[in-house]
C-alpha cells in the first residue's frame, strides 16, 4: 500500500475531546449501525474510537492521513483491541471492504465530497453502513469553520446529493438544537475563532444534555450538526 499522506494541525481536537457528553450523545445514534469490520476515516487523534466500540464489532481500522496525527492515534489506542491504524486515505484502500465506514466530522474538510463517498460506496460490503456526522448548515459557516478547514457545512439536501446510487439512505437528521443557538449567536454577535476549553465544556455539560431530550421532541429538525446514515444495496 502506498499511502497519501497529508498535514492537518488538529488543534481544535483536543479541545474538543473534552466533550464527553456530546460524544456519547451522538454516538448513541448510530451503535445499531456499527458492526462487523470497521473502517473510521480521518480517526485524528482517536477520540471518537472509544464511544463506537460495540460487540458487534469485529476489526476497526482508523485511517489517518496526517503523519503526526496518526502516532497519537496510535497511543490513544493502544489498549483497545483489534485496532489497526492506517496512513493515507480511502484512495489506498482498494483491496479492502467493510460493514461499516464512519466519517465523524471529516467529510466537511474533503473537496471533493461526492467522490469520497462514492470511493467510500465501492469498499463497503453489501448491506453494510455508511454513517456521516459533520456541521449542519451553511449560514452558520463561521471563521471557525475555515481555520480548521472545513469546505462546506451541509443541509439535509445537499448531505442527501453527495451520496452515490448504490447506497440507500436509511435515516438524516439534526442534532444539536440548542447548540444551534449558540453556535448562530457565535457567528452574529462573538464572532470568535477557535473555542476555548471553558466554553466547550460549558456547551457540552449545559446544552448538550437539554439537546438530547428537545432533539426528539423537535422531530429533528434542527442542529448544529447533520448525522446522515445510509446502507448499501445487495
Amino acid at each position: 500500500m502506498n499511502p497519501e499522506s497529508s498535514h492537518y494541525s488538529g488543534e481544535e481536537l483536543d479541545v474538543f475531546a473534552h466533550a464527553a457528553q456530546w460524544k456519547t450523545y451522538w454516538s448513541s445514534q448510530i451503535h445499531r449501525w456499527v458492526n462487523g469490520a470497521v473502517l473510521e476515516v480521518g480517526a485524528g487523534i482517536g477520540a471518537n474510537t472509544p464511544y463506537l466500540q460495540t460487540p458487534a464489532v469485529r476489526s476497526w481500522h482508523c485511517l489517518e492521513p496526517d503523519e503526526s496525527l496518526a502516532a497519537h492515534l496510535r497511543e490513544t489506542v493502544a489498549g483497545l483491541p483489534g485496532i489497526a491504524v492506517l496512513p493515507g486515505t480511502t484512495r489506498a484502500l482498494e483491496e479492502q471492504s467493510y460493514d461499516t465506514i464512519l466519517y465523524i466530522d471529516v467529510l466537511e474538510h474533503i473537496e471533493d465530497d461526492r467522490e469520497e463517498l462514492a470511493q467510500a460506496a465501492r469498499l463497503l460490503r453489501p448491506s453494510g453502513s455508511l454513517v456521516v456526522l459533520s456541521p449542519a448548515h451553511p449560514f452558520l459557516f463561521s471563521a471557525f469553520d475555515a481555520a480548521i478547514g472545513h469546505c462546506r457545512r451541509y443541509t439535509r439536501a445537499t448531505l442527501r446529493e453527495c451520496a452515490p446510487p448504490q447506497i440507500q439512505l436509511r435515516s438524516l437528521r439534526y442534532l444539536d438544537s440548542v447548540g444551534m443557538l449558540a453556535s448562530l449567536a457565535n457567528r452574529v454577535l462573538l464572532r470568535k475563532g477557535q473555542p476555548t476549553l471553558g466554553q466547550i465544556l460549558l456547551w457540552d455539560r449545559w446544552m448538550v444534555p437539554v439537546s438530547r431530550r428537545l432533539d426528539p421532541l423537535l422531530g429533528y429538525s434542527f442542529g448544529k450538526s447533520i448525522l446522515g446514515i445510509w446502507t448499501r444495496l445487495e
